[in-house]
């Protein structure tokens, strides 16, 4: 069965503009402020999503784009900024990263209060594409509890990537839930897989097919790739649908809920910077 992002993330967005009209009644509109690099077609893809979730809930966000030849110090100088303006929620640094910004001094550089992509090691917040995961997998579920049911499951995560593949890993370690992590250089990746209950794959490219998964797996698809302008995922969806308890589609699955999993978090680092 199909997972539907579009109708998770939609009953999640009422809820945020509930919030976000009290928060208006307090004068304080929750502001999101994204600093990207040259031009990318999946990073114009992610912003424009950005964009239409936060006119949604009634948040705003500003873009500043910079070359990808930026100097450091003008991103380090830009960040420090932000993080004292008290107009500003929640600051987001657009992966990729130029090769001359180095990524743990970035992660460092956003202040707690305003890491609403939770990718600073002591953030308070959860990384949205890591929410987005669990939210799709509850959504399979009756009245059974989400850690509990994980806890009794074969878990493999797929790929080790610094925008999903690690902050998905990093929270299931966080949540104490037991994992098995697959990369390429991984050994009997395809043993591993194959027993696998639920299957979680942040790649980018086709690595899955019906032959690769055991009857009833719980597949969860993040990796994105294009193909003749088309977004496409992991796996086939025509080719696994009917082998799957469920699976999420790309797009409509992981996306929607993703965006709006950040939407949440800054919407909480609003309330919490107003209280």
């Amino acid at each position: 069965m199909k997972i539907d992002g579009v109708k998770i993330a939609e009953e999640i967005l009422e809820n945020l503009k509930d919030r976000v009209d009290e928060l208006k009644e307090k004068k304080v509109i929750p502001h999101l402020y994204i600093i990207t690099f040259g031009t990318n077609p999946q990073t114009e893809s992610y912003l424009k999503q950005k964009l239409f979730r936060a006119k949604q809930i009634g948040a705003k966000i500003t873009i500043k784009k910079f070359p990808v030849s930026v100097l450091p110090k003008t991103v380090f100088n830009l960040i420090e900024k932000l993080n004292k303006d008290k107009k500003v929620n929640g600051i987001i640094v657009q992966r990729p990263l130029p090769k001359q910004i180095g990524e743990e001094k970035i992660c460092l550089a956003v202040s707690l209060p305003k890491d609403v992509d939770g990718f600073h090691p002591h953030s308070t917040f959860f990384p949205p594409v890591a929410l987005a995961v669990i939210k799709l997998i509850e959504s399979t579920l009756d009245s059974l509890d989400i850690k509990d049911y994980l806890k009794s499951k074969k878990i493999v995560l797929i790929g080790k990537g610094t925008t999903a593949g690690k902050p998905i890993i990093n929270l299931f370690k966080r949540l104490n839930i037991k994992s098995k992590i697959v990369d390429s250089k991984t050994k009997d990746k395809k043993k591993i897989i194959k027993s696998a209950d639920i299957i979680v794959s942040s790649v980018g490219k086709k690595i899955i097919g019906k032959d690769d998964i055991k009857k009833n797996v719980l597949l969860i698809g993040v990796g994105m790739h294009t193909v003749d302008e088309k977004l496409k995922g992991d796996f086939e969806q025509e080719e696994i649908k009917d082998k799957v308890s469920f699976y999420s589609p790309t797009p409509g699955g992981v996306g929607p809920v993703n965006v709006t999993m950040l939407m949440k978090n800054l919407v909480e680092a609003t309330e919490n910077q107003s209280s």
